[in-house]
C-alpha cells in the first residue's frame, strides 16, 4: 500500500493503518531496533511501540516521508531502551559510534544528550547536506543506522580502509564546521 493511503488510514483512525504500516515498514523498523539493541525480543517490542507512537501522533502530525518518521521513532525508542536496560553494560557498536563522534563534538554532556539537542541536530543536518552524497550516506550509515565499517564497505563497494578514512575526514570536517559556526570552540 502507498504511503499516502496509509496516512489516510491513520487520519480516519482505522486500525488497518497499523497492519499496513507493519507490512510496508516492519522490516525497516525492526532492522533499526536490532542494530541498536542486538536482541530480537527487545527489538520486536520497540517495533511494536513504534506503531503505537505513530498511532498516537498521526494525526495531528502528517509526516513525510513516513519511513523517516517511523525510523526516527524506532531509533529513539531503541536508544531509550538501551540506556534503561544497559545502564552500565553497553552495546559495543552503538557506543563505539558515539565515542567516534565525541572526538569532534567535545562537551560536558554525553553525546546522546548533545545529539538530541535540536540546535546541534540542525547544524549537523546542514553540514551533511553540504557533503557529496556518498560521504553523507557513509556518515549516516555509521552514525544513524550504526552499520559496521565492514557493512558500509560492502554496501558501497569501498575498501574498509577507504570507509575508515572517509569517516575520519568527515568527522574532522564536522569538527571544523562546528567550530567555525561557534558551536564548539
Amino acid at each position: 500500500m502507498e504511503e499516502k493511503k496509509i496516512l489516510e488510514l491513520y487520519e480516519n483512525r482505522s486500525e488497518e493503518a497499523i497492519t499496513q504500516t507493519k507490512a510496508k515498514y516492519g522490516a525497516y523498523c525492526l532492522s533499526i531496533a536490532m542494530r541498536i539493541l542486538q536482541n530480537r525480543e527487545d527489538a520486536c517490542e520497540c517495533e511494536n511501540d513504534t506503531y503505537m507512537k505513530a498511532w498516537n501522533t498521526i494525526p495531528p502530525k502528517k509526516p513525510s516521508p513516513l519511513s523517516s518518521y517511523l525510523g526516527t521513532i524506532t531509533r529513539t525508542l531503541s536508544l531509550d531502551r538501551l540506556r534503561r536496560k544497559n545502564a552500565m553494560k553497553r552495546s559495543e557498536l552503538v557506543w563505539v559510534s558515539f565515542e567516534e563522534l565525541e572526538e569532534c563534538i567535545p562537551s560536558d554532556k554525553s553525546i546522546q544528550e548533545e545529539l538530541e539537542a535540536k540546535e546541534l541536530a540542525e547544524y549537523i543536518s546542514t553540514f551533511l547536506q553540504s557533503l557529496p552524497k556518498h560521504e553523507a550516506n557513509v556518515f549516516l550509515n555509521r552514525y544513524w543506522y550504526f552499520l559496521s565499517i565492514k557493512e558500509i564497505s560492502e554496501k558501497y563497494g569501498f575498501t574498509q580502509s577507504k570507509v575508515k578514512m572517509m569517516l575520519s575526514r568527515t568527522r574532522s570536517k564536522l569538527s571544523d564546521y562546528l567550530s567555525k559556526e561557534g558551536i564548539f570552540i
